[in-house]
């Protein structure tokens, strides 16, 4: 039998599956929720806007996105940061907004006290969107990313209207200026958030112990198993799965859960790029419930 013959009918046999796999993708289409992220840039690519749409994308939803600032940085630290101007911010947003039906949204560096006043003003408008907020204050190298005008800002103007706020422990005590705990949630909700969770990575504890806390309910607590290496993104892909199962119509405490499991084993399965922290593997064969 003549060689290019067979090599014809395998070309013809494999752009015909092609068609019918197109023609059946075609007959099926897909209904992806979308959930918008507002973060920063990270070109390391560990943590900031690509962290989260990594995470998004994983966990079957759509990330519509928004930078908030522009950063010089690596696994190491943040070098440099440059806010957008609020109506930079805010033209993204609602072009985005006037496009798609957004079912969460996602909050992560800010980098400005006018851009968060204006992400609030906005939140304002749109209550009926669960929203995240990560309250990212500073880089995993120490660098500060929001001063204490931007701090208040976000207690003021962003807090009333989220549904959930993920600090790490260290975060939660700069944000309320108290220190136990227990105590800087319940100031997190009396400023108007509906939930607080706060990751206990940072803590002398020989498990990460994460607290969600919720108005009239008992503190609910997942312990995880204490990897060794430190991690850039981590902050970013919790809250931002935790967006993503809110999208995809989990309840609050179904959205922690899973979101801490898929975190722990992109965390597991992480990489040193460089020669800083860690990144999350994001895109490992997960299974979620």
């Amino acid at each position: 039998m003549n060689a290019g013959l067979i090599v014809d009918d395998e070309i013809r046999f494999f752009l015909n599956s092609t068609k019918e796999w197109l023609l059946t993708k075609q007959m099926q289409p897909t209904d992806k929720p979308i959930v918008l992220s507002i973060s920063g840039h990270d070109p390391s690519g560990g943590a900031g806007i690509q962290a989260d749409i990594e995470t998004i994308s994983a966990l079957g939803c759509h990330a519509a996105t928004a930078i908030s600032c522009l950063t010089i940085q690596d696994s190491r630290n943040v070098h440099e940061l440059t806010p957008l101007e609020p109506e930079q911010i805010i033209r993204q947003v609602e072009t985005l907004w006037l496009d798609y039906t957004i079912r969460a949204i996602k909050i992560g560096l800010i980098g400005s006290a006018d851009g968060a006043r204006a992400i609030g003003e906005f939140l304002a408008k749109h209550p009926e969107v669960p929203v995240i907020l990560d309250p990212i204050l500073a880089a995993g190298g120490g660098t500060v990313l929001a001063s204490q005008r931007l701090i208040d800002t976000i207690i003021e103007r962003i807090i009333p209207y989220t549904t959930l706020v993920t600090p790490n422990s260290q975060e939660a005590r700069k944000l309320t200026g108290l220190e136990h705990l227990e105590q800087c949630a319940e100031h997190l909700i009396q400023q108007g958030t509906q939930s607080v969770l706060i990751t206990g990575t940072h803590e002398a504890s020989e498990e990460v112990i994460n607290t969600l806390y919720r108005p009239n309910l008992k503190p609910l607590l997942n312990s995880w198993p204490r990897l060794n290496h430190s991690y850039h993104g981590s902050g970013c892909t919790i809250a931002s799965a935790i967006a993503t199962e809110l999208a995809k119509g989990s309840s609050l405490e179904q959205a922690v859960i899973h979101a801490q499991r898929y975190t722990w084993e992109s965390l597991a399965s992480g990489w040193q790029p460089g020669k800083g922290q860690h990144i999350p593997n994001r895109q490992f064969n997960h299974h979620t419930e």
